[in-house]
């Protein structure tokens, strides 16, 4: 596989295992980038920009990244937060009168962004274009009951995560998320990434479909849990609920799905694009940073550990994004981001100054623990270890 782009002296290793990603894991196409204390380090992209498609993958092809997009939008409520405008131990009520229903006035906005908030499901889900409506959205989140008392119990907020942060970004700004993320993150840093994406840029946009692939040689991974295996089977579970709050799925190639802003699920970035993003978090990139130390570690504070009610699995979350563990094994400890579904992956690392963008076109059966975004982690710590004097 012809592999495109740079990278710096020291990380030659990333090259490498994105290569091995073609040759051995199924990749169709895919970009990796990686900033180190603000400063590019690694711009690879390769194969096709379509993943049963011929056309070559260019550096500005972007692509769908599901779940990493919830990296992206939590930050808009911390950067509220961070600007005074809003307060994290609010009720989410206090903004949005019509969430009391049902005994969630004491909800607080924290317990949207760590999965506290009891919400992952919908007792009628929504259609695709009831689920890009912002107003009937809101309603139906507004008007649900929780499955267990809010702050009590955490669960991954699959799907309402993004209508519950939306919401509270029009109460408080008079804007949808998709807006403020455009206007106020992606414009200042000159990103490519879009939560609702621009009909001019949609033809830098691949299509996406699933793939299959071997498992990496040398790797032993165990076979998932029984319990894990049942969730997903049992339509009654709170995991095939939480993944059907918008049923049926809306085919992410389509152009309404990808015009719409959906901040749990629809964002769309290139790998420069979501890497550069992370790096803002932890310093300046380009004159601009986004947190402040202060934020930084309040973003990566533990706020929700253990099993998880909808993965099933132990997971752990900071304020909106997955910290560092068995399902979500970022680059160290300190690490905080977002996978997406099926690949793509996101995250900064503050101790050593990385961030890290990882996009690709061919979707596996993955829910956090990508192994060709792994391989390309676990290349990011070799380069880090071999540039140590």
């Amino acid at each position: 596989m012809d592999v495109h782009g740079t990278v710096a002296e020291g990380f030659e290793p990333v090259r490498a295992a994105f290569a091995r990603n073609f040759d051995t894991l199924g990749e169709r196409g895919a970009a990796v980038a990686v900033y180190r204390d603000g400063r590019r380090v690694v711009d690879l992209w390769a194969g096709v920009k379509d993943v049963d498609g011929s056309e070559p993958w260019r550096r500005e092809t972007a692509q769908v990244v599901r779940s990493a997009t919830k990296g992206v939008a939590a930050a808009v409520l911390l950067l509220l937060h961070q600007r005074g405008e809003l307060d994290l131990d609010a009720p989410v009520a206090e903004h949005w009168p019509e969430f009391k229903a049902h005994g969630k006035e004491r909800l607080l906005v924290r317990h949207v962004l760590n999965h506290r908030a009891g919400l992952p499901v919908l007792d009628r889900p929504l259609t695709p274009r009831e689920a890009a409506d912002p107003r009937r959205a809101a309603e139906a989140v507004a008007a649900q009951a929780p499955v267990w008392e809010p702050g009590t119990d955490h669960g991954y907020h699959a799907l309402t995560y993004g209508w519950l942060l939306d919401e509270l970004v029009r109460r408080v700004t008079g804007r949808g998320s998709g807006q403020w993320i455009a206007s106020e993150i992606a414009a200042p840093l000159g990103l490519d990434l879009w939560v609702g994406l621009p009909q001019a840029q949609a033809h830098r946009v691949g299509t996406v479909g699933r793939i299959e692939g071997p498992e990496p040689s040398g790797v032993l991974r165990a076979r998932p849990k029984r319990s894990v295996t049942d969730a997903y089977a049992d339509p009654a579970s709170l995991t095939r609920r939480a993944f059907a709050a918008i049923t049926p799925f809306p085919d992410q190639n389509d152009p309404e799905f990808r015009a719409a802003a959906l901040p749990a699920a629809n964002g769309i970035a290139t790998a420069d694009g979501l890497a550069r993003f992370y790096a803002s978090l932890i310093g300046p990139v380009g004159g601009t940073r986004l947190f402040d130390p202060a934020t930084v570690e309040r973003a990566r504070a533990e706020e929700s550990a253990g099993p998880d009610r909808v993965l099933v699995v132990g997971t752990r979350f900071g304020l909106g994004y997955m910290l560092h563990g068995s399902a979500s094994p970022f680059l160290a400890p300190g690490s905080f981001g977002h996978p997406g579904r099926g690949g793509s992956l996101g995250f900064a690392d503050p101790e050593s100054g990385i961030a890290f963008g990882y996009v690709t076109n061919g979707f596996r059966r993955t829910v956090t623990a990508d192994p060709r975004a792994q391989a390309l982690v676990r290349a990011v710590r070799q380069s880090l270890t071999q540039l140590t004097p």
